[in-house]
């Protein structure tokens, strides 16, 4: 099996990881040091830096629009890696229901997040990405199959918007959705998962019920990519037809991208 680079103590940012070994339905797999996903990077220390320029880094994909960018800052910029946004939701979508999450009291978490809501809201944003960010893909993916590897790619906790765009570049690299489930699960591991923030200190605005009513927002769940299968089956009937109609990726394509990742 390929072996993934070793994962490293990085303090400043979550959720990092090298997507290479995961096996494709033909034999091969995913080379190592070629994608990689993450939390931000706008907390990344010298230290962390002097790692990630160690990766040989072509390209950075930045998945946060800029509310996120408001809230937690840029990206740090390391030497020769080009830093492209593609924002996968806009600012203005759900800012006074993430608002809610921050600084909300019980009450309000109960009504918009209980009795299995906040876990229905994550499922339909990823169906809904699935859906109507086509075209964010599709830029991806060719640039990936063109110039842009090694690559990095995340959002800010790099479990959703990240989790999505790693699994549709392995959906056209051939891996099969049990090991993509596998390797979105991995964001629920502690020392990978974003650090859920609340506006108050005080101990009721993190206790145990309201981290309870917070906890599907933050989990990575097989549900939620399962609602994205779904959707890709249920709106263009399955892999293939998604993978060249719903993102325009021609057979050429597929194969320039599967050389530059596979082994």
């Amino acid at each position: 099996m390929t072996q993934q680079i070793q994962e490293p103590e990085l303090s400043g940012v979550r959720n990092f990881r090298d997507v290479g070994g995961l096996p494709t339905s033909d034999g091969r797999r995913v080379g190592t040091g070629r994608l990689f996903r993450s939390g931000h990077l706008a907390h990344a220390t010298d230290t962390d830096a002097e790692f990630l320029a160690s990766l040989g880094l072509h390209t950075i994909f930045d998945f946060r629009n800029d509310a996120d960018h408001a809230l937690e800052g840029p990206d740090i910029e390391l030497p020769g890696v080009r830093n492209v946004n593609i924002p996968l939701s806009d600012p203005a979508d759900g800012r006074e229901f993430w608002t809610m999450v921050r600084e909300g009291a019980l009450d309000d978490l109960r009504a918009v997040l209980g009795d299995g809501k906040a876990a229905a809201r994550m499922a339909q944003s990823y169906r809904t990405i699935i859906r109507h960010r086509t075209a964010e893909h599709s830029r991806v993916v060719h640039a990936l199959a063109e110039d842009s590897v090694p690559a990095l790619l995340h959002c800010a906790a790099g479990k959703d918007r990240a989790g999505l765009s790693v699994a549709v570049v392995l959906l056209a690299l051939g891996v099969e959705r049990e090991a993509i489930v596998a390797d979105y699960l991995e964001s629920n591991a502690p020392h990978r998962r974003y650090r859920v923030r609340r506006s108050s200190g005080a101990q009721e605005a993190r206790s145990p019920e309201v981290m309870e009513l917070l906890a599907p927002l933050f989990d990575a769940r097989a549900e939620y990519l399962a609602a994205a299968f779904d959707t890709i089956d249920e709106q263009w009937g399955g892999r293939e037809a998604y993978l060249a109609e719903g993102l325009g990726l021609t057979p050429g394509t597929l194969g320039r991208l599967r050389a530059r990742l596979l082994v």
